[in-house]
């Protein structure tokens, strides 16, 4: 039975530029960290790629779980995409005060397709991280539709991955 989504993966070309955006000006708790390289059995089997070299962070921020990657073997493809995109083209963090949020990360070096757009009860806006991924911030303004935001499937009720290992 699933139960939600665990997290999400991103692929990154600078781990310690990554880290330090995704905890420090995104608020992320690290939570679990790998590094690997090489011949590794049980890491081959698990992903699909033969001696691949790579480290990982799992980052916890409030009811989701971002993975942060940067592989060195096999070389990397660069995948960035566009909103309209196959694949998986953006995620969406949920924000409160999206104005002020807004500005704090464009202060912090964030780049938005333009201000926070109005939807009624809800608002929006597009960006990039340092590294050119697709993040969207949402703050959602209407109470009944937050309870959906409070059930257990979306309070990411899935933590085997960050905390049985």
């Amino acid at each position: 039975m699933i139960i939600g989504i665990h997290h999400i993966a991103i692929g990154v070309p600078d781990f310690e530029q990554a880290l330090t955006f995704y905890t420090e000006v995104l608020g992320f708790e690290q939570v679990e960290g790998a590094q690997f390289s090489g011949k590794n059995d049980a890491v081959e089997a698990a992903i699909g790629l033969t001696e691949p070299s790579a480290k990982m962070a799992m980052l916890r921020g409030g009811n989701a779980h971002i993975e942060l990657w940067e592989y060195t073997q096999p070389p990397p493809k660069d995948l960035r995409s566009r909103p309209c995109d196959y694949g998986y083209p953006h995620f969406a963090l949920e924000v409160t005060d999206i104005v002020a949020e807004h500005q704090r990360l464009c202060a912090a070096g964030m780049t938005f397709v333009g201000p926070p757009v109005e939807f009624g009860d809800s608002a929006a806006v597009y960006g990039n991280d340092p590294f050119g991924n697709v993040i969207e911030i949402y703050e959602i303004r209407n109470p009944e539709r937050a309870k959906i935001a409070n059930t257990p499937i979306a309070q990411g009720a899935l933590t085997h991955h960050a905390t049985s290992e």
